[in-house]
């Protein structure tokens, strides 16, 4: 019931009429109702079936009141087909039982229950389709070969044999066109959910890697700031040189660290565009090691860094950061190792440090081995911590060793 009937007020008489009076009406549209096509269907059916009458003069009874009273029934439930298609289906199964039964003539009225018939089957009431165009077949056998004696018209002989193919073709079309309407149809929305969901999926990625990038670059760069803090703040009266130095560390890896939080907010600002700055790679793996020695810990690195590809670069990269900024944070050694060996298409990236952990393990704990390790996953790589026998501890890191180009060198 209408909130207008519920009040007392009139109720919204124009809902099943033409969109542009609801629209008129202020009424937010709903599924739409069919009026031009279901018309242009009226009067294909009343036009045809008066040529059918013609054609079948003498032989079935003429068109009256009663023969076009059902035939405007079964073209006027064609408006709620895409509403109520079982309503529908059965509703022009019964008007074109009545319209066989009553002798009158054949043509078009079976359209209609052609064109309900598949909009049953394309909104997923098949049973109830079938269930339909069944009973009207089975109406029609009755009729053509036993009720046709006691119904008109007059002098009606049983169907011949050419007609039921014909029929059987009729019934046969129906549904292999609606099935396959129907099949392509859920096609359709399968593939709708597949794009929903790959998009959802590549958001997801998106939004993991961009928190990556953050927590690897505020963390090493707030590491490096909070060690230098306490070092300003230890000899802030005993020695104010070291103290200024301790200090400019701090403006220069919170610049850093500025720059490079600015860059990963700029692509989320203009994801279409190309980024501004380069991603950084293993090419700048000695500004790791200088700040690392800002922070009070020395790195020696063995092997020279390979060309790679933009992704395996910077996930190098971050992998080698994190594991230095665990060292930092986590251990009490004051000296670490970073080995690069290139083995084919293979990287291997090994971070030691001689510990001991001081708190909490070494390695680390929270986001950052959980992001080393979804970084390798990403290219395919494969991220090992733990302890060593001999103490301290170790990140191991494997890699595709893809060139700018994509190939192996």
């Amino acid at each position: 019931m209408d909130v207008e009937q519920v009040r007392g007020g009139p109720g919204r008489w124009w809902r099943h009429g033409p969109p542009w009076l609801r629209r008129w009406a202020g009424e937010e549209p709903g599924p739409r109702w069919p009026w031009r096509s279901t018309l242009l269907l009226t009067v294909f059916v009343l036009v045809g079936s008066n040529a059918a009458a013609r054609m079948q003069e003498g032989e079935r009874a003429g068109l009256d009141v009663f023969a076009r009273v059902l035939l405007l029934v079964a073209c006027g439930l064609l408006l709620w087909r895409q509403r109520h298609p079982v309503v529908l289906v059965v509703g022009t199964a019964v008007a074109a039982a009545f319209y066989l039964g009553a002798g009158y003539p054949y043509g078009p009225v079976f359209f209609t229950v052609a064109v309900a018939c598949f909009a049953a089957v394309v909104a997923g009431h098949r049973r109830a389709a079938w269930t339909a165009l069944g009973l009207l077949c089975a109406v029609h056998l009755l009729v053509a070969y036993w009720l046709y004696r006691w119904l008109p018209p007059s002098g009606d002989r049983p169907a011949s044999f050419g007609q039921e193919i014909v029929v059987t073709g009729w019934v046969v079309a129906i549904v292999a066109v609606a099935e396959l309407a129907r099949a392509r149809r859920e096609q359709w929305a399968r593939e709708r959910a597949e794009r929903a969901q790959a998009a959802r999926r590549r958001a997801d990625e998106e939004r993991l890697r961009i928190a990556r990038e953050l927590h690897d670059v505020l963390a090493h760069s707030l590491s490096v700031i909070n060690v230098q803090a306490g070092v300003g703040l230890a000899l802030l009266d005993s020695d104010p040189g070291q103290a200024r130095t301790a200090l400019t560390t701090i403006k220069s890896a919170s610049k850093e660290a500025l720059g490079e939080v600015r860059q990963v907010l700029d692509t989320l600002r203009t994801p279409g565009d190309a980024p501004r700055a380069p991603a950084p790679g293993l090419d700048r793996l000695p500004e790791l090691v200088e700040q690392a020695a800002r922070a009070g810990l020395t790195v020696d690195v063995e092997g020279e860094p390979p060309r790679l590809s933009p992704g395996t670069d910077l996930a190098a990269f971050r992998i080698v950061q994190e594991a230095l900024t665990n060292v930092v944070r986590h251990s009490g050694s004051r000296h670490a190792r970073v080995l690069l060996d290139r083995e084919g298409g293979t990287l291997r990236l090994r971070i030691d440090d001689d510990g001991p952990a001081t708190g909490e393990e070494a390695g680390g704990s929270g986001n950052g081995l959980a992001g080393m390790r979804e970084r390798a996953a990403a290219l395919g790589g494969t991220i090992e911590a733990g302890p060593r026998p001999d103490g301290g501890f170790r990140v191991l890191a494997v890699l595709p060793a893809k060139t700018t180009t994509g190939e192996g060198q």
